[in-house]
């Protein structure tokens, strides 16, 4: 047995998630799925890259893998892991999970719909450069009246973070069914001081989408999972896709997700953290998809589908070269809704997603020459290294990093 497994099933087997014999110990094969009719696969090469990726699961960092490669240079599609640590069986290719921060491309591109449509009197139903407080005047004080629409989009409106329910993973997982309220998160968000002044760095963080959230209800007189249903889900088919709601549960087939714990007196323990609420996510981090849904979503957002005309291109532009990353002092890479690397020599735009066990990413060349979608259930999936089945994923599908 590989080391690495090893490690994970210790852990498992410690809790009592993976009881009985050690067949459940075993790797699940890698499972490539044929291509569809009328679409070529990709080079050998790149196809064996892919596999490599995402064999040996369960390892120490992930429990599965599913993944699917497209685009004019031909697709891939393959998984490897297992459904759970109990039963041992192979992942579901075709599971459902939580796709975290990637909402935030659905909700970016709602509000540039919004921003793109007329009201009867003719102005515009959501303008990119009026302040958020001119259609939330009571939700957001005046110390953040400056903050205009595309710098919550761009992650450079200066809100600071809501508190969370502590500072620790026991304290997290000790309030995995509390329901917090976006008002709730806004209000104790608002009521710190800004971390800088609108425009002048960049900082990611869920509050932003929070609000872009409450402004399509307000905007909207409806609900921003409705509006989101109707606008993208219903018109691209996309069927296995969902919004939770309260629901700590995954309603569908779905692979399980683990975490790593601390274990008492020492070393550490794998939890099965598949049912966790999401509430405090929201419009920036609550959605549940398919790897199917996103890659039909990607396409269709790229290719203008979804957003059109010179709003798409609010999407693939950063902000001004001044702006830098706060407290790094990096070059700004978030857009509104996406964030951009150089992999293979190649600008790929995209988003990740992280809730506990589960990693998501949907990403793409502007040319939709490549695409990529994956969800890693990650044993850390809001750790701050990167997950090491996820990076070689990327690296399978794009190349290297730029480096440095």
């Amino acid at each position: 047995m590989n080391p690495r497994t090893r490690t994970l099933l210790a852990a498992a087997l410690a809790l009592g998630i993976a009881a009985g014999p050690a067949a459940p110990a075993a790797f699940a094969q890698v499972t490539a799925v044929p291509a569809e009719a009328g679409v070529h696969t990709l080079p050998p090469a790149g196809a064996t890259a892919l596999r490599a990726a995402i064999a040996g699961l369960p390892a120490d960092d992930a429990t599965a893998a599913l993944v699917r490669v497209g685009g004019t240079d031909g697709s891939w599609r393959g998984s490897s892991g297992v459904h759970d640590l109990v039963s041992g069986r192979p992942a579901d290719p075709a599971a459902r999970f939580r796709a975290g921060s990637v909402t935030k491309v659905f909700t970016a591109a709602t509000v540039l719909q919004l921003a793109g449509e007329r009201r009867p009197d003719g102005a515009r139903k959501l303008d990119l450069d009026r302040t958020a407080r001119h259609y939330l005047p009571d939700l957001i004080p005046a110390a953040y009246g400056q903050i205009t629409v595309r710098q919550l989009l761009d992650h450079t409106s200066g809100i600071p973070a809501a508190q969370g329910p502590g500072d620790t993973l026991e304290e997290w997982y000790a309030h995995r069914f509390d329901l917090q309220t976006p008002r709730a998160m806004l209000a104790a968000a608002t009521a710190q001081a800004p971390e800088f002044a609108p425009g002048r760095s960049q900082h990611y963080l869920n509050i932003n989408y929070t609000v872009l959230g409450l402004l399509i209800e307000r905007v909207t007189g409806d609900s921003y999972a409705h509006q989101v249903g109707e606008r993208i889900l219903r018109p691209l088919g996309l069927r296995s896709t969902s919004f939770p709601g309260t629901d700590p549960r995954i309603r569908g087939p779905h692979n399980h997700g683990y975490q790593v714990f601390d274990a008492p007196g020492g070393g550490t323990e794998l939890r099965d953290v598949t049912v966790w609420g999401v509430t405090d996510g929201w419009a920036a981090g609550d959605i549940i998809s398919t790897t199917a849904d996103l890659e039909r979503f990607t396409q269709a957002l790229f290719s203008g589908e979804v957003v059109r005309g010179p709003l798409l291109e609010e999407m693939f532009t950063l902000p001004a070269s001044s702006v830098r990353t706060y407290r790094t002092g990096e070059p700004a890479q978030y857009s509104a809704g996406l964030s951009v690397m150089t992999l293979g020599g190649r600008e790929v735009w995209g988003k990740t997603g992280g809730r506990w066990g589960y990693n998501t990413a949907v990403a793409a060349t502007r040319d939709l020459s490549r695409t990529l979608v994956y969800s890693v259930n990650s044993v850390d999936a809001k750790g701050h290294d990167r997950n090491a089945t996820a990076m070689d994923i990327v690296v399978a599908a794009f190349g290297t990093p730029k480096a440095g």
